[in-house]
């Protein structure tokens, strides 16, 4: 396959995209590691607000573990399985994730109910997420989706 051929493959799929939901928030600096709000998405319901972070989440529940499970926990039953559209993928990072003074502090975790054990699992990933999101003003991203067709959320920023 050619490079042509690529490129017009990626701009057909690009021409099929339908902005579903555009969010727009204020950009504020970190303060001590925290920015105090995560991220909702709700791929079913093409909802998309911040959610404060508590004092007592942040003193309870540190880094991207405490969090993702503090979340997860806020966010579903004792009944709900891995495929319940109330199961949350959440992808959290700590107070010190994209501090290049610290090695592996790219890292954030994936927290959700596992489809294999129906139990909370984490996940811990690097690259460039974690940092991302965390100076683009939120300390987790919090997604809850049944979609009725194929779909997939995009995040760009025009500063920050």
């Amino acid at each position: 396959m050619n490079n042509t051929k690529i490129h017009t493959d990626v701009d057909a799929l690009k021409a099929r995209h339908v902005l579903l939901k555009e969010f727009r928030y204020e950009l504020r600096p970190v303060v001590r590691g925290y920015n105090m709000r995560t991220l909702y998405v709700n791929v079913s319901s093409n909802e998309i607000r911040e959610k404060p972070v508590s004092e007592e989440m942040k003193q309870k529940f540190t880094g991207g573990k405490g969090f993702g499970l503090k979340l997860l926990w806020d966010a579903i039953s004792d009944t709900t399985r891995w495929n319940d559209p109330e199961n949350e993928i959440n992808i959290s990072m700590g107070p010190i994730c994209g501090n290049t003074n610290y090695p592996g502090s790219g890292k954030s975790l994936v927290v959700s109910i596992s489809p294999l054990t129906d139990i909370p699992i984490d996940s811990n990933v690097g690259g460039y997420f974690g940092p991302y999101l965390k100076f683009s003003g939120f300390d987790a991203s919090r997604s809850r989706a049944r979609p009725s067709a194929t779909s997939s959320c995009t995040s760009t920023a025009t500063r920050g």
